[in-house]
């Protein structure tokens, strides 16, 4: 594809898939006997397909799936591969049928292929067990029949062996009929495999009626339930753990009673006398047992004991319905097992997330007797709850005859993983550091996530090592990213480095009497430096300067991060100066007249004089200084002389003006012909001046000389003195 002047391509990504050739699946530890309690290997062997990294491996028992299994073999040709499933093997599995399904997935886009299914049944071999609840104890009345049941259940199928008082009897099946029961006995039923034996101890009582009592008390009617009973008992209620000791006291309050007694299927008593009986086993483990106290008058009546018998869990643990690490938003359970608890319906399981309720639930089943039960936990995990704690607790709360504190077996705790994708806080939009003592590693940056994200630090696009040291010339915008398979996230910081002041500066300078802008020695630093400077170890001002400001300095530059000092030397240039002013003589004919000039300046003026030249008239020169010198004066050398010093700043003239005694008022015409030289010298001179210095200002300040006329204009220079 062309855009613009610019050629284009994107490449087709191609998938080639190939289904397996087949899938097998088959035990690889404890094949011959399976046993209980054993750790139980599957392996499931799929063979030919490609790409292997689409391949997802679902085991199941029964419908229920128990795990999932993924490659990451990156090979694009078609390979074998196997997958291993670990179970602990309990004898409810016996008989069930565990699945291994394997498909290759390309969704949402890809095409929605078969599974490749294989199964197997477990055959699981466990010691015997009682299936039902036995009395310990059966009341019979004299000379009646009874029937005792042992079954149990094993694989192989248990047999069975009955004793009495110890003695083997020639008893080989799981029930056994006692006729004519006129004795107490004791029975044993052992069920035993080749995995193990049980055994259980069975009471037959024969219940007899005392002599005084009359042969029609026996079938005596009892008392209609809406008649008083004149029994008490104490507790009427009794709340026992599985297999501790139990009792209770019964009385009455009248006095013509026959007898009175307890019937239960154990524990109970004969026909005793009243006006209290007692009900009491050492070890109650008969849960469906139901105490009833009876008195005989006229009639029968009885009283029921309510016996609640509870049992703590054995366990109670927190697990996943699917394994794998929860993912933020989107929802993921927990169940909570609790194994062999009783009675079901006082049951309450608490779930927690760290110290926080978060669940409740109880049970409507009505069961006596010890089940397993489960809990389910919906979360919809956030990533606050990555390595948090959630644990359930199991509490049977038995009212108020029931012990205190609640019984409670609490769960370990179950650390959730929460995988989230990338976020970057506490980074501030703005951050100043100090140059060679900061790397982006100190900005207070933190990263979170789950995977731990990559995280890089670009600048201009270009990849910036996080623990180097910044350098003044790189300040700027910075970008962190942090990136993992859920997603990325990135925020810029700008970045200002900071750093100590230093000079760069020469060590002498020229500058300018009165110049205020001088700038030829700046420190640099962030912020920006103070300079102060001093001469001869006093702090001075800075300019504008003047011609006693030259000198030797010290400049001390300063900021938050440190000082640096310079020595520099400094000439200030100023204009020439006149020692004399300007001044008139009187002059006698024939008289010898010297005139001098000398003028101080920065650099050294040059001196000279413009007058008009006579023959008489000798000029000399030495250092700053410059001499005419008039031999017998004439009137020819009346007028003025001009002294003018320039240098490279500006220019200065002085005036000396020559008159003759005993002249009359006013200009003879030599005098005015020394006026027309003296104007044309100075004409020229300026125009000289200009040429050397080829700019400059002029103010023209008319004066007057002594007998009354104008001096010729002179040259005035920016702040040079005329």
């Amino acid at each position: 594809m062309r855009t613009g002047n610019v050629d284009c391509t994107k490449d087709l990504e191609i998938t080639v898939y190939k289904n397996p050739d087949g899938v097998d699946m088959f035990p690889i530890k404890h094949v011959e006997a399976t046993v209980e309690g054993m750790q139980y290997q599957l392996q499931c062997d799929i063979s030919e397909v490609a790409p292997v990294q689409n391949l997802t491996v679902r085991w199941y028992k029964d419908n229920e799936i128990i795990m999932i299994d993924s490659f990451t073999n990156t090979n694009k040709l078609p390979v074998s591969e196997s997958s291993i499933l670990t179970v602990n093997i309990s004898r409810k599995d016996n008989g069930a049928q565990f699945r291994c399904e394997a498909q290759l997935d390309f969704e949402p886009f890809g095409p929605k292929l078969p599974a490749f299914v294989a199964t197997h049944n477990v055959s699981v071999r466990y010691a015997p067990v009682f299936t039902n609840d036995i009395p310990e104890v059966h009341i019979v009345e004299e000379d009646n029949n009874v029937t005792l049941d042992c079954e149990a259940e094993g694989h192989p199928p248990p047999h069975f062996q009955w004793t009495r008082d110890g003695v083997n009897m020639m008893e080989y099946t799981d029930k056994l009929i006692i006729t004519q029961v006129n004795t107490n006995t004791i029975y044993t039923c052992i069920a035993a495999n080749d995995l193990g034996r049980i055994t259980k101890t069975i009471h037959v009582n024969a219940m007899r009626y005392p002599p005084t009592t009359p042969a029609a008390a026996r079938n005596m009617p009892e008392a209609s339930p809406l008649e008083d009973c004149p029994l008490t008992l104490t507790p009427a209620e009794l709340v026992v753990r599985f297999g501790d000791p139990a009792s209770a006291n019964c009385t009455t309050s009248v006095t013509d009673a026959a007898g009175m007694g307890w019937e239960a299927a154990y524990g109970g008593t004969g026909f005793e006398k009243p006006p209290t009986v007692t009900w009491a086993v050492k070890k109650l483990t008969y849960w469906h047992i139901q105490p009833n106290c009876y008195i005989t008058r006229i009639k029968q009546c009885k009283v029921s004991l309510a016996v609640t018998l509870y049992k703590t869990p054995n366990t109670v643990s927190v697990s996943e319905f699917h394994p794998g690490p929860m993912e933020e938003g989107k929802e993921h359970q927990l169940k909570c097992d609790i194994i062999s608890v009783a009675p079901v319906q006082n049951l309450t399981v608490k779930w927690y997330r760290g110290n926080e309720s978060v669940m409740t639930e109880t049970f409507n089943d009505t069961t006596a007797t010890p089940v397993n039960v489960s809990s389910t936990l919906r979360v919809t995990p956030k990533r606050d709850y990555n390595r948090i704690h959630f644990s359930c607790s199991a509490e049977l709360h038995l009212g108020p005859n029931g012990p205190e504190p609640v019984p409670t077996v609490i769960s370990e705790p179950y650390t959730a993983d929460v995988r989230y994708k990338p976020l970057i806080h506490d980074c501030p939009t703005q951050y100043t550091g100090v140059e060679h003592n900061f790397s982006l590693n100190m900005l207070p940056c933190k990263v979170d996530g789950n995977p731990p994200p990559v995280v890089n630090w670009t600048s201009e696009g270009k990849h910036i090592n996080a623990s180097q040291s910044l350098t003044r010339g790189q300040s700027g915008v910075y970008i962190v990213e942090a990136v993992n398979e859920l997603g990325e996230s990135s925020t810029s910081v700008t970045i200002t480095i900071e750093y100590k002041p230093s000079f760069a500066c020469e060590d002498s300078y020229e500058v300018k009497e009165n110049d205020d802008s001088f700038a030829g020695c700046e420190p640099e630093g962030k912020p920006l430096p103070t300079v102060t400077w001093y001469k001869d170890g006093v702090m001075v001002s800075k300019p504008p300067w003047t011609k006693r400001d030259s000198g030797k300095y010290v400049l001390l530059a300063k900021n938050k991060h440190g000082t640096a000092n310079h020595t520099l030397s400094l000439n200030v240039q100023f204009a020439p100066e006149f020692k004399e002013a300007n001044e008139s003589k009187e002059v006698t004919l024939g008289q010898n007249v010297t005139v001098d000039c000398s003028a101080e300046g920065n650099p050294g003026p040059v001196i000279q004089w413009n007058y008009t030249h006579a023959v008489n008239v000798r000029e000399t020169t030495w250092g700053r200084q410059a001499t005419i010198n008039i031999t017998g004066a004439t009137s020819t050398n009346a007028g003025v002389y001009i002294c003018v010093a320039t240098n490279e700043v500006g220019s200065v003239s002085r005036y000396v003006t020559l008159a003759m005694k005993g002249k009359t008022a006013g200009f003879p015409w030599t005098v005015i012909l020394g006026v027309c030289l003296f104007l044309i010298l100075t004409i020229s001179v300026i125009i000289l001046y200009l040429r050397w210095k080829k700019h400059g200002q002029y103010s023209f300040v008319p004066d007057k000389a002594r007998d009354g006329s104008e001096i010729p204009m002179t040259t005035k220079s920016d702040g040079v003195k005329a």
